[in-house]
């Protein structure tokens, strides 16, 4: 039997949170533990519930979702995290997608479309729009350029498993390592190839093969 999916939803207005847990809940594999109404509830209740994926709108009057999302990193939350969100906008998706989310839908999506991409997301996958994605690319393209050679073979394994979507913990166990070598090893390869974050470092990965 598949594991059922643990969704925390976070959104300031309370007919958002209540249709998507209402849609949410008719899933055989996915259920809606909590909900939060601004960027520090859903950082507490992240904390205390442990989802596997949190619904995370962006602009909310009581604290962003672009803040909650850098504390949950640095709280090294295992969740992960996709915005749904009625913004769009470049310079609102990347800060998103740099501070840690795993992708980003539209809050018009068709609801099974949103079932799949929660799914996707929990399997480990990262989700970004084409236009986003070229746009990174972009920023990639004018830093990491072509230093492969540059980082040694336990290197290459660790952005791998970046490109792949695994936390610094999946990639420990994986690679029987700790999670603070594995810590040193990723500023390593961003320090390398000029990469701002993992975001960053995982379409660099796809882009050179590294990476389905």
């Amino acid at each position: 039997m598949a594991k059922v999916i643990r969704v925390l939803v976070v959104d300031d207005h309370q007919v958002v949170r209540r249709g998507l847990r209402t849609f949410l809940e008719i899933q055989d594999d996915i259920e809606v533990v909590g909900e939060a109404a601004d960027g520090p509830a859903a950082v507490a209740c992240a904390e205390e519930l442990r989802p596997d994926v949190v619904l995370m709108d962006v602009k909310m009057p009581g604290g962003d979702g672009i803040e909650a999302l850098r504390r949950l990193r640095e709280l090294d939350n295992p969740a992960r995290v996709l915005v749904v969100t009625s913004f769009a906008e470049q310079r609102t998706v990347v800060p998103a997608l740099r501070a840690g989310a795993a992708g980003y839908v539209q809050k018009d999506i068709d609801p099974d479309a949103l079932a799949g991409a929660i799914r996707s997301v929990h399997a480990g996958h990262v989700l970004l729009e084409p236009e986003i994605a070229a746009a990174l690319l972009v920023q990639e393209s004018q830093g990491g350029g072509t230093r492969a050679g540059a980082l040694t073979e336990r290197e290459t394994e660790v952005l791998g498993l970046i490109a792949r979507g695994r936390s610094n913990r999946e990639i420990a166990r994986a690679l029987v390592l700790s999670e603070k070598t594995v810590k040193t090893h990723v500023s390593n390869i961003l320090m390398k190839l000029d990469l701002a974050d993992r975001t960053q470092a995982a379409l660099w990965a796809v882009r050179h093969g590294l990476s389905d």
